[in-house]
């Protein structure tokens, strides 16, 4: 896999852990730019911090990797923005968007409050719109890219106490299509991965 993005500036959202993190380390190791989108805030979204991004920025430059962090928020359109505009003027362009930020606010259905639907929905399929929004005009300008979306089996099969995520990653693949679709005559790709342990 080394060297197969070598030459590629890569946005990895929610990259300060868990499968963000490993995302872009691995896109490092191939050779890839990397920006380290993350807010730093907990699994259910509250405060935020710099030390998760910094951490996987320490574990891609030891490995002799090049990265750099954006610690503004995906689900507002214009952080999103200077989420890509951190890639051209830190990097000089944009070819990967992968688009892995995520909260969780589980609750059953009939107890679930619109707080709860609102912050999942806007970091999961609003950030994902307005990421993958962001980078279409340099894609369009540049005739190529790729964007990644992490979808889950929550959207695909569903999940208990899961309404508000499940929708945003049924929304999500849906998004994905239409983005392929609108996107084809550019030579840009969206393509879906739904990760998935076992488990579930």
């Amino acid at each position: 896999m080394a060297g197969m993005l070598e030459g590629k500036t890569a946005v990895v959202t929610g990259a300060g852990g868990g499968i963000g993190r490993e995302i872009a380390i691995a896109m490092a190791r191939a050779g890839a730019k990397v920006i380290i989108n993350d807010v730093g805030a907990s699994l259910s979204g509250e405060g935020h911090s710099a030390t998760p991004a910094e951490e996987t920025k320490r574990l891609i430059e030891r490995s002799g990797g090049s990265a750099a962090i954006s610690t503004d928020s995906v689900a507002e359109w214009g952080s999103a923005q200077k989420i890509v505009q951190a890639a051209l003027d830190h990097f000089g362009g944009l070819d990967i968007v992968v688009n892995n930020a995520g909260v969780l606010r589980d609750q059953i259905f009939h107890r679930m409050t619109a707080e709860d639907w609102l912050a999942v929905i806007s970091v999961h399929l609003n950030g994902s719109f307005f990421v993958s929004r962001a980078a279409a005009d340099q894609y369009r300008k540049q005739e190529s890219g790729g964007y990644v979306h992490i979808t889950s089996t929550s959207g695909l099969i569903g999940n208990m106490g899961q309404a508000n995520y499940a929708s945003a990653k049924l929304g999500i693949t849906a998004l994905s299509k239409a983005i392929a679709i609108d996107m084809k005559r550019f030579n840009v790709r969206s393509n879906c991965l739904s990760p998935w342990d076992g488990a579930a």
